[in-house]
């Protein structure tokens, strides 16, 4: 009996929809925990973004790891991180314990945040890899929608007639401060990955890397014939026969231009604002003249509309290509981030017009960006160092996270809400001409015709 290559990519897509979902699920508690433990704008910020710093942390060592021991046991060691980040956040005694357990959920989500699309990648044929690596997307945008409705859930438990003769550290965790509660709730989904992972085999990939071609063989037959499994076996062996140089290869020669497109569009995804959407949108929203339970609402539906625009690209990425999905999510982008400075800056307190342009893009983010950058960061380096590589390019993600989410209440008060999404905007200029002129479209070829394709250019 065949395996089904979707469901393994589905249960290594589950450390995106607890990246997501972990993102995510600060953002109902930033006000609670801010009056809880008498926060300024500086900690407020630190509160947010100290996952940022673990999640640096994590993916850092997670290529090493992942090259040396295998992209599945550093996975579980991901799952690990999770399920004991979410118990100590929920009975954490003190702000500085609080953060703590923050910083080892973040190493847990910097893991994920490579190695799931990474070994989608290495076990994906080339006609469908763009669609199953995007579904690790899918499940951050998942993560996150779930996250949102999580918190708007525990929210109004906290406030029902049903929890009023709740006593002792029920009342503490449901009601007086219900944050436990929600920063908790990632417990249960950290469980399930984590037991899942057990399931799925090591990437072949790797372990012909390794020199196991007979394992890696019996895995293969799992999916495809003796003969496709013989000739991806011998097509790994042949690129790895051209590579040389260990580390250094990713910073020259003909991979340079891979690593640094790679970090380019990494950061660049980041400072189109996206995560001050999902960090602060109750406290923007509420600037836009929204209650908070109508501000956290309003994060209920961008998280919808995050999910249903995803499926854009999972339909769409192999056939369209990377390149034109991202020229135009990078142009919608910036009009919508304008608009949305101008309608604050002119104080137009229409917040359906201020919703409408928030959720366009988000829509935009959603199909083009979100996606394409995964798929873009697990496709395009060399086997030998895939993982190192990857590292690097994926803690460009989380520096320009930690940047936006360290920064955004700063920008929020000192450049107002309209500078704040002007700034956003101009950062898209790179972004488009990086796209439109320097990005190479990847869809349909194999690992190693991209390979090829980097080694046939001259240094």
């Amino acid at each position: 009996m065949k395996t089904n290559i979707t469901v393994l990519a589905m249960i290594a897509a589950l450390g995106g929809f607890l990246f997501g979902y972990d993102t995510a699920i600060i953002s109902g508690t930033i006000g609670f925990v801010k009056t809880q433990f008498n926060l300024g704008t500086v900690m407020e910020g630190w509160y947010v973004s100290s996952a940022l710093l673990g999640t640096i942390l994590g993916v850092s060592v997670a290529g090493f790891l992942s090259d040396k021991y295998g992209r599945k046991n550093i996975l579980i060691m991901s799952g690990i991180f999770f399920a004991l980040s979410a118990l100590g956040c929920m009975i954490s005694a003190s702000f500085n314990g609080l953060v703590a357990y923050r910083l080892l959920g973040g190493i847990g989500v910097g893991m994920a945040s490579m190695l799931s699309p990474l070994y989608i990648s290495e076990i994906a044929p080339a006609k469908t890899r763009g669609r199953l690596v995007a579904l690790y997307q899918l499940a951050i945008t998942l993560g996150i929608l779930v996250a949102y409705f999580a918190n708007a859930y525990l929210l109004g438990v906290s406030e029902s007639e049903g929890m009023a003769n709740a006593s002792g550290m029920t009342h503490k965790i449901f009601v007086t401060e219900v944050w436990r509660a929600m920063l908790g709730s990632e417990t249960l989904p950290a469980v399930i990955f984590l037991l899942l992972l057990f399931t799925i085999p090591q990437s072949p990939r790797w372990l012909t890397m390794k020199g196991r071609k007979e394992k890696a063989k019996n895995i293969l037959l799992r999916f495809v014939t003796n003969e496709e499994a013989d000739e991806e076996i011998k097509h790994v062996e042949e690129i790895l026969s051209k590579e040389s140089g260990g580390i250094k290869m990713v910073f020259s020669g003909p991979f340079k231009l891979a690593i640094i497109i790679g970090i380019s569009i990494a950061i660049l995804s980041q400072l189109s604002g996206i995560n001050a959407i999902i960090y602060y949108g109750p406290k923007i929203l509420e600037e836009g003249g929204l209650q908070l339970g109508e501000a956290l609402g309003g994060q209920v539906i961008i998280g919808i509309v995050n999910v249903l625009f995803t499926f854009i690209a999972l339909w769409k990425i192999d056939q369209l290509g990377r390149k034109p999905l991202l020229t135009y999510g990078v142009i919608g982008i910036m009009i919508s981030l304008i608009i949305v400075g101008l309608l604050f800056h002119f104080e137009i307190n229409n917040t359906y017009l201020l919703m409408t342009f928030i959720l366009v893009f988000i829509a935009c983010f959603a199909f083009s960006f979100g996606p394409v950058l995964w798929v873009l960061l697990s496709e395009i380096y060399p086997l030998k160092i895939r993982g190192t590589a990857m590292s690097i390019a994926t803690m460009a993600v989380w520096v320009g996270t930690a940047f936006v989410g360290q920064m955004t209440p700063w920008f929020l008060e000192n450049l107002m809400p309209s500078g704040t999404f002007w700034f956003f905007a101009a950062c898209m200029l790179p972004a488009l001409y990086i796209s439109i002129k320097v990005l190479p479209e990847t869809k349909g070829k194999t690992l190693e015709e991209i390979e090829h394709y980097w080694l046939s250019k001259k240094e």
